[in-house]
């Protein structure tokens, strides 16, 4: 009994706590209505002509028109226009291999194979995540298009309209965004950035004065609850430089954090004294400098707070101090908050596909997996002869993979309650209580509206939850938008919801295994790889070729950059972990998450001194020098291999002797025979020696606290994979 009532008190916290979060995710926020409205207006209009010049495969325009990306207008107009050329290029592969093989039923095969591993590698190796997802989408139904027993003309001709519906989508979102763009100018990231920062000043200034308002706390767990996920997202598939990308990630991360911290202030209770109330005023003034100096997109200076302030009386205060004074180190090395543009000389924007496309494993594992999943649903609707299920089966593949690279428990979970709501009750029940009432297109386009108003609003919600608007949208498109009249029988809805349903299962059982391990174990192992990506990092450059060195150390960038999201993901899916071992999960949630952003200020401060490592001009070092400098690298990934091992549960060979490589590195630069002054050699080596420092205190700050925790994330009996 005792058993029974304490599961039935897990039970009701976690359904407590899913209606907060469902609540927080679907609050109207500022900016989200418009967004929600150009969605709409761009879904309809595309219906609308689609179905008035009867174009086929009007689904496809109108899903387009909620995958390109609405940040910005002008990340929305790049996204419209690279489809125009990518939708050509895939129509194009399409038309002429098809060409080739389909005589050959072996070749046949291997074509639509290779196809499918193209199409998945592509959304997970190339840069333009517009490209990828429109030369992926023509793929997705391009190919059961010739799988039709009709003549070539036939196949070629449909594939023809397959492209102009996806065109008319593009055009029609590229045009509402230009109408709108001089409505709603702003800068995509720093805007969201500033919005956070702003909510913990508010609050800051309000314990300040000890009257916390209601909204004010609010505001701060809202900001909590929704995460960066979509900021992430949105730097994931930018054209900034790669030293943009990097630095700004950090900062994101650096100011999550924040928001994090002060979310959890908000439910303590504690009475600050006068000192407290100072340093409080203290740093919600650095705060305001802070979001000030980004939005003007100046540099902030550094800020060191009083260390006699240690000893507070507020919760966490001290943790606060240390992410604030740290964002400022983000972009203190650097000019890429003036110089953030595809132009940037760090890196050419203009390549198709990743730095680490070649390099990174993990994208060949992807489209491996991806491959198998539409291979899959090729095999059974061909052995069972069932083809009218195919074109939405593979079309839900990709379509899965285009909105959430990277599959999870949750995200499975979220895509079937959205088959169910979409293609259950509002596919087969509008087709049953509603579609038979309305008799033109205008009664059609105003329920079409309502519809994709409701899928909107989930959409522009995080990534924790806008996959199940737009799972609705997928089926909800399919099911109605295929045909340019009315349907008086369910069995083309009860294909389409049957292929779109073997889709989901294959995706399931390809990415998420029933044997896959914990989500925390996950966490643990990614968090992991992170700290020996950093020590591959630190050890850089292996190669004399400068050209050699340069690409690879970049494909490490990449690779480590892609761990840290792929942490921040996990770390939220966790939250929706509901298993026995849920608070156990959490509190090594807690962990990792603190330490993330330390690591990511690690990681930027590393990339600052490759410059001195491959002597880039302006960046030279005297041999003794640059001898200490490899040294103290040598200890830092030595150290950073130690910790991993730490948390792996290994024992650790590793001779830590990286605090006494710092002195060795300021004894090389004060003897360097190099005819300057003390003053000089100060000057001249300033920057090179706080940077050093910076990776100093970090390192040692990390490394002290899993000394001490190190134990409990040790792998316990049984966990490992």
């Amino acid at each position: 009994m005792v058993t029974v009532a304490q599961s039935l008190r897990e039970s009701s916290r976690a359904l407590a706590w899913f209606l907060e979060f469902l609540k927080e995710e679907l609050a109207p926020v500022p900016g989200r209505a418009g967004v929600v409205a150009r969605m709409v207006i761009a879904a309809t209009l595309v219906m609308i002509i689609c179905e008035t010049f009867r174009i086929p495969y009007a689904f496809e325009g109108a899903i387009y028109t909620l995958l390109i990306s609405r940040e910005s207008p002008r990340a929305t107009m790049k996204s419209a226009g690279v489809a125009f050329l990518f939708v050509g290029v895939g129509g194009a592969y399409v038309l002429i291999s098809a060409s080739f093989v389909i005589s050959v039923p072996i070749l046949h095969f291997l074509w639509v194979v290779s196809s499918f591993f193209l199409a998945f590698y592509a959304l997970s190796a190339m840069t333009n995540y517009g490209a990828a997802s429109t030369f992926a989408l023509v793929i997705a139904v391009g190919i059961p298009i010739w799988e039709r027993h009709v003549s070539a003309e036939t196949n070629v001709e449909d594939t023809l309209w397959l492209t102009l519906a996806v065109s008319v989508g593009a055009m029609v979102t590229a045009a509402i965004e230009l109408a709108s763009a001089s409505v709603s100018p702003g800068d995509e990231i720093l805007f969201p950035v500033a919005e956070r920062l702003s909510a913990v000043e508010s609050l800051l200034d309000c314990y300040a004065k000890s009257c916390p308002t209601d909204a004010s706390k609010k505001k701060v767990i809202r900001f909590s609850m929704l995460g960066n996920s979509s900021l992430r997202r949105l730097l994931r598939r930018s054209d900034y430089s790669p030293q943009y990308r990097t630095q700004m990630s950090g900062v994101v991360a650096l100011v999550g954090r924040l928001v994090d911290i002060a979310a959890t202030l908000t439910g303590l209770s504690f009475e600050p004294t006068d000192t407290d109330v100072e340093q409080l005023r203290v740093l919600g003034r650095t705060v305001a400098v802070i979001r000030t100096d980004l939005m003007n997109r100046r540099t902030s200076s550094v800020r060191h707070f009083d260390p006699d302030h240690t000893s507070s009386h507020i919760p966490l205060m001290k943790e606060m101090e240390t992410i604030v004074s740290l964002i400022p180190h983000a972009l203190a090395d650097s000019e890429s908050t003036k110089v953030h543009m595809p132009h940037s000389p760090d890196m050419a924007q203009s390549r198709l596909l990743a730095p680490d496309a070649f390099v990174n494993p993990e994208h060949i594992t992807f489209a491996l997996r991806g491959c198998t999943a539409a291979s899959s649903c090729y095999l059974i609707y061909n052995c069972i002869a069932w083809p009218s299920i195919g074109a939405p089966a593979i079309a839900t593949c990709l379509l899965t993979a285009v909105s959430a690279v990277g599959a999870s428990r949750q995200r499975q979970i979220l895509r079937f309650a959205a088959f169910v709501v979409g293609g259950l009750f509002i596919g087969i029940g509008s087709e049953i209580f509603i579609l038979p009432h309305l008799d033109s297109i205008s009664g059609f386009t105003i329920f079409f509206i309502v519809v994709m108003a409701l899928v909107s609003w989930f959409m522009t919600s995080s990534p924790r939850l806008s996959y199940f608007g737009f799972q609705i949208a997928v089926v909800f498109c399919l099911i109605n938008l295929q045909e340019f009249a009315r349907q008086t029988s369910l069995a083309a809805a009860r294909d389409r919801i049957v292929g779109v349903g073997l889709g989901l299962c294959m995706m399931w059982l390809v990415f998420d295994p029933l044997w896959k391990a914990p989500i925390a174990t996950e966490l643990k192992q990614t968090f992991i790889s992170s700290l020996r990506l950093l020590a591959q990092l630190a050890r850089e450059p292996v190669s004399r070729d400068s050209k050699v060195a340069a690409e690879h150390a970049y494909s490490l960038r990449e690779m480590i950059n892609s761990n840290f999201d792929e942490v921040r993901a996990l770390a939220d899916a966790l939250l929706f972990d509901l298993g026995p071992a849920r608070q156990q999960g959490l509190a090594l949630r807690n962990r990792i998450v603190a330490w993330q952003p330390r690591l990511r200020m690690l990681f930027i401060t590393r990339v600052a001194l490759w410059r001195y490592r491959v002597r880039v001009p302006g960046f030279e070092l005297p041999a003794s020098v640059a001898t200490a400098q490899e040294e103290f690298d040598e200890e830092l990934a030595d150290t950073l291999d130690g910790m991993a091992d730490r948390i792996s549960g290994k024992t650790s060979n590793r001779r830590n002797d990286f605090e006494s490589s710092i002195e060795r590195l300021e004894k090389a630069i004060r003897t360097c025979d190099s005819g300057r002054s003390q003053e000089e050699l100060v000057a001249h080596f300033g920057a090179f020696l706080s940077l050093s420092r910076r990776v100093e205190n970090l390192t040692i700050s990390l490394d002290n606290e899993l000394s001490i925790l190190g134990e409990t994330l040790a792998p316990q009996r049984g966990e490992e994979r």
